[in-house]
């Protein structure tokens, strides 16, 4: 066998090993390659389809699922000004619970959040990480991107 084939084929084989053993050291992938692109789509006058995480973030996919059934927008057009002014116009009237975060769908960052959102108290960690995990994923996307999202 030839010393570059020799060295390809190791190094598939390490990059096998590795992706195999990373779970089981509690690193996900995404912390070592960087997180997936969220894809180009067109469903629904998108323009990216982003796979939310509902295994890691089960309470906040719950609500998101729930709120797109009852009739919510699974579309979120990115606003980043209008963020203050649509968690302030969401969140009005209901009141903090102990122990829990009050969640909006669509979320504050999204033109479509504001008056009229759903809101569902789920627990902070779960509501955070998320909100960290999705301004993570959308950080290099601009106001006005449109972006899908399918909870799996």
């Amino acid at each position: 066998m030839k010393a570059k084939t020799k060295k390809q084929l190791i190094s598939l084989l390490l990059l096998i090993a590795l992706v195999i053993l990373l779970p089981y050291l509690g690193i996900e992938l995404d912390d070592v390659f960087g997180p997936s692109a969220p894809q180009s789509g067109t469903e629904q006058g998108s323009d990216y389809t982003l796979v939310f995480p509902a295994d890691r973030y089960p309470e906040t996919g719950k609500h998101i699922k729930d709120a797109v059934a009852a009739g919510a927008s699974a579309v979120c057009t990115i606003d980043r000004e209008g963020a203050e002014g649509n968690r302030e116009q969401s969140l009005r009237g209901i009141p903090t619970k102990k122990g829990f975060d009050r969640d909006e769908w669509p979320m504050a960052m999204c033109e479509e959040g504001g008056e009229g959102a759903d809101i569902a108290y789920i627990s902070p960690s779960d509501n955070r990480g998320a909100g960290a995990w999705v301004s993570n994923q959308l950080e290099k996307y601009p106001n006005g991107t449109r972006i899908l999202f399918v909870v799996e």
